[in-house]
C-alpha cells in the first residue's frame, strides 16, 4: 500500500459526511483489501495519529468543541485524518488553518469534528478474518509534542486568530 493509497481510502467524500456514512464507506474499502494491506493500512494511520498527537493541534480542538480528555482529541485526530492529506498536512504545519474550512460536520446544530473509532475498523476487520489483532501501534507518545497551549481567551485568540473568529467564545 502507498501513501496516496492510504489516502484514497481515509479521505471524506464531502467536507460536512457524518461519521456513520464515513465509517461504512471506510469499511466497505478495507474490506476489499488482503490482510497484507489492512497491516499496511493500519501502519500509514498510526504514523498520521502519532503526527497529529500535538499541543497546538489540541488547541485547534479545544477551541472547535472544548475538546478536553485523550479519547476526544484521538477522535478529533481521525477527523483530521478524514479530511484528506492537503487538509491534513495544512493543519499539521498550522491548526489556525482550521479556520478557513468552510462546512464541518454537525451534531445538534453543532460543529462535530470527531470520528469515533475511525483508527479502529481496520483492526476489526483483520480479527474478524484471522481470529488475530493487528500489531499494536500506538497513536501518539506520552504525551502530546510541542509547549502545552493556554486555555487563556487573550492567548488562545493571539495563537489561533482565524479558529477564535470562526468559533468565538
Amino acid at each position: 500500500m502507498t501513501e496516496t493509497e492510504f489516502w484514497q481510502l481515509v479521505t471524506r467524500t464531502t467536507p460536512d459526511q457524518d461519521q456513520i456514512s464515513l465509517a461504512e464507506n471506510l469499511k466497505g474499502k478495507l474490506e476489499q483489501l488482503s490482510d497484507e494491506q489492512l497491516v499496511e493500512f493500519d501502519k500509514f494511520f498510526g504514523q498520521q495519529m502519532r503526527r497529529s498527537y500535538s499541543w497546538s493541534v489540541w488547541g485547534a480542538a479545544y477551541i472547535i468543541t472544548g475538546c478536553d480528555s485523550e479519547y476526544a482529541f484521538a477522535e478529533f485526530r481521525c477527523f483530521l485524518i478524514s479530511l484528506g492529506k492537503d487538509w491534513y498536512d495544512k493543519v499539521i504545519v498550522n491548526p489556525d488553518d482550521l479556520g478557513l474550512l468552510i462546512q464541518w460536520p454537525e451534531k445538534d446544530g453543532y460543529a462535530y469534528p470527531f470520528l469515533d473509532e475511525y483508527d479502529l475498523i481496520a483492526g476489526q476487520l483483520f480479527e474478524d478474518r484471522t481470529d488475530r489483532e493487528l500489531p499494536f501501534v500506538p497513536s501518539g507518545m506520552a504525551t502530546p509534542q510541542g509547549k502545552k497551549f493556554s486555555t487563556k481567551k487573550k492567548q488562545l485568540k493571539a495563537t489561533y486568530p482565524q479558529l477564535s473568529a470562526a468559533f468565538p467564545f
